[in-house]
């Protein structure tokens, strides 16, 4: 690997919750300093950095506050949701950069962007919601949700009822000339939190979407629009594996995207597991010709010298 790459970093929103017994603020801050750390031994390096975040767990957090409160507050629309958890989860990573700089007594600043995305408002999914969030409802409760609220229901798996919204694909970073100002600037840039916030543009100018978007295929779209060297997604497993699971399970340490489109089509990676990691990879790397990694937090330096991590090429 080069040096002084710019490098797009995904870590999950769930990588943020290492226990889920432990799930306070100050829990998910002590993992956001454990990505922190590793991050900075990249940028130590001297490579820059962006960094994209999952919120999932966060999001589902606001909603079941909301609902618990409905009968004394307003509802928090989903755009807010996400914006809020951009801000609080771009904050605990701010201060756990900050902390390790300053552990090295290095001064590096860090800041987070409230990132909108252009989404199309003639995506299939729009008129297919299958994303679940929020919490578990009885059939009559959701029946409520349906005639009060105007939501999309789905029953889940036996386990009641959830709400579901679309997860359109991200087609423009609206705040990309802002970070590419901060990355000149030699800023780590935290942004596309979420996926970002899902918006459409009319004659009015931009409008929210009720709908999330997969923070890989945002991480992705970012990648390529700045100009990204390296696509790394950091996940809950050292490297991708094919027959997952299972005794033949095998892990992937070099591949092309042509062989990851073979695994793909075989169905050895999960739908809203492993599968949209991949198909960011392969839309990335289709694009520029460049490579990405899939690693866990704990492997990122390692991956990056080769010596870890599921690397991908055209």
């Amino acid at each position: 690997m080069k040096e002084n790459m710019l490098i797009v970093i995904a870590i999950g929103g769930n990588s943020l919750i290492e226990d889920p017994k432990h799930i306070s603020v100050p829990a998910q801050f002590a993992a956001a300093q454990k990505s922190a750390a590793q991050i900075v031994k990249l940028i130590v390096q001297g490579h820059r950095v962006v960094i994209v975040h999952g919120n999932g767990p966060q999001v589902g957090f606001i909603l079941r506050r909301a609902e618990y409160a409905k009968s004394i507050l307003h509802p928090v629309p989903l755009d807010c949701c996400v914006a809020d958890t951009q801000g609080a989860i771009g904050y605990n990573l701010q201060m756990g950069l900050f902390n390790e700089f300053d552990k090295l007594g290095m001064q590096k600043p860090a800041a987070t962007i409230v990132t909108q995305v252009l989404v199309d408002p003639q995506d299939p999914s729009f008129q297919n919601p299958t994303k679940p969030i929020g919490s578990f409802m009885t059939k009559e409760e959701a029946d409520i949700q349906v005639l009060t609220e105007g939501w999309s229901v789905k029953e889940d798996a036996g386990r009641g009822y959830r709400r579901v919204v679309a997860s359109p694909k991200p087609l423009q970073i609206i705040e990309q000339e802002a970070i590419e100002i901060l990355i000149k600037s030699g800023v780590i840039v935290i942004a596309a939190g979420g996926g970002g916030i899902p918006v459409t543009k009319g004659s009015t100018g931009l409008s929210p979407q009720e709908a999330v978007v997969d923070k890989d295929f945002a991480a992705a779209l970012l990648a390529k629009s700045i100009g990204a060297d390296l696509l790394i997604i950091s996940t809950a497993v050292e490297k991708a594996c094919i027959n997952f699971g299972k005794p033949n399970q095998i892990s992937l340490s070099n591949v092309t995207i042509q062989e990851l489109e073979e695994f793909r089509n075989q169905g050895h990676f999960a739908p809203g597991s492993m599968l949209p990691k991949i198909e960011a990879m392969i839309d990335f790397i289709k694009d520029t010709g460049k490579r990405g990694i899939i690693t866990d937090p704990a492997h990122l330096t390692e991956a990056l010298s080769g010596e870890s991590g599921t690397h991908i090429k055209q």
